[in-house]
């Protein structure tokens, strides 16, 4: 059997950890320092972003094409494995348009849609005020409405996928730091045989880097100057009992990249913001940044302005600086080191077509 060590619990090296484990030749091994899903996959709205987005070829459009066919499968197989629940919104996204927006650029990925087997809906003025009663429709032209995109809870999904590979065999070491890869070799012919942890190494066929903002610290000794630098988000959780919903049409709403996110008990998060380092590399809250996305969702949706706020979240998202997000490749010079990293803001949508891939990987 070949050894694979995956290195990262957040949601992308706990799915290629379980989607993995369905190999008999395979013994695999899911290590963190944390627990599963508190890094970036904590810092998610789980927002699968993937057929109203303008990626329509190549790389980019067969990520998210894998993913979204295998999510519609995956949760309701991972329900039944694990016996727990994991909360997917399965009513699609609608996207607000204002009147800079270009309704030809929609129509034409509309046909597009069309073509690939997809459905998406340009809305009127009057059908969006028809179907989300929330939105303040006098600033807009109407609509993008996406049925097939998805919102998934990271968190609880990432649980479940731990506990499914657990259930299929996957060895899980958790509050353990990988200090060091141990290499043999020279030029470009080296081979990872062995993660060493503080207090003991284990020997490997395969390493897998799903390691995210831990990423560059890691490769950096194997001469590697792969950067994958943070990127700061805030969001909100207000209270919302009086959220109108007809027919229980509960969509996630987006405009102007803020998103606002049904998350059932009359609770909606209200996300996110995006803030890169200042001058000295540092990642400061910005808290006029974070009253600015409370005051466009209000103007957004106007009964948001009496909504308490429950919750006020902080988080990082790992994006590779000087190469295309994300990073799935083998790493340079090592025939057995494999990155799945670096994927920035769509870490939950990309996760189980990153993990097909490594599977490839591995595989050629």
């Amino acid at each position: 059997m070949s050894k694979v060590i995956v290195i990262g619990s957040g949601i992308v090296g706990s799915t290629i950890a379980y989607e993995l484990s369905k190999y008999p030749d395979l013994d695999i091994t899911l290590i963190d320092e944390k627990n599963p899903g508190t890094g970036a996959t904590g810092a998610a709205l789980g927002i699968l972003m993937g057929i109203i987005s303008h990626k329509t070829k190549g790389k980019a459009w067969r990520l998210r094409e894998i993913s979204l066919k295998r999510y519609d499968t995956l949760i309701p197989e991972l329900e039944t494995i694990t016996g727990l629940e994991i909360p997917y919104n399965q009513q699609g996204i609608v996207k607000l348009l204002f009147s800079d927006d270009d309704l030809t650029k929609w129509e034409n990925l509309a046909h597009i849609r069309s073509t690939q087997g997809y459905n998406l809906s340009i809305w009127s003025q009057e059908e969006l005020r028809n179907r989300c009663p929330e939105i303040n429709v006098s600033f807009l032209l109407g609509a993008v409405y996406s049925p097939c995109d998805r919102q998934i809870n990271p968190t609880f999904l990432t649980k479940a996928l731990v506990k499914g590979a657990s259930l299929r065999g996957v060895k899980c070491i958790f509050g353990e730091k990988v200090v060091s890869l141990t290499t043999i070799g020279e030029g470009n012919n080296r081979y990872c045989n062995e993660v060493n942890l503080e207090n003991r190494s284990l020997s490997a066929d395969w390493v897998i880097l799903a390691t995210g903002l831990g990423t560059s610290s890691l490769i950096q000794s194997l001469g590697s100057n792969i950067a994958v630098k943070p990127v700061l988000g805030q969001a909100l959780l207000v209270k919302h009992p009086r959220w109108q919903t007809p027919d229980n049409f509960s969509p996630v709403i987006t405009g102007n990249d803020i998103h606002i996110v049904p998350m059932g008990n009359d609770e909606l998060w209200l996300g996110a913001t995006v803030e890169f380092p200042d001058n000295l590399d540092r990642l400061i809250p910005n808290e006029e940044l974070l009253m600015n996305l409370q005051k466009k969702a209000i103007e957004f949706c106007p009964s948001l302005a009496s909504a308490p706020i429950m919750l006020s979240w902080t988080g990082k998202r790992p994006r590779p600086e000087g190469k295309s997000a994300p990073i799935i490749e083998k790493l340079d010079n090592y025939h057995n080191i494999i990155l799945a990293t670096g994927h920035y803001r769509n870490g939950i949508l990309l996760a189980p077509a990153t993990a097909l891939s490594v599977k490839e990987l591995i595989d050629n």
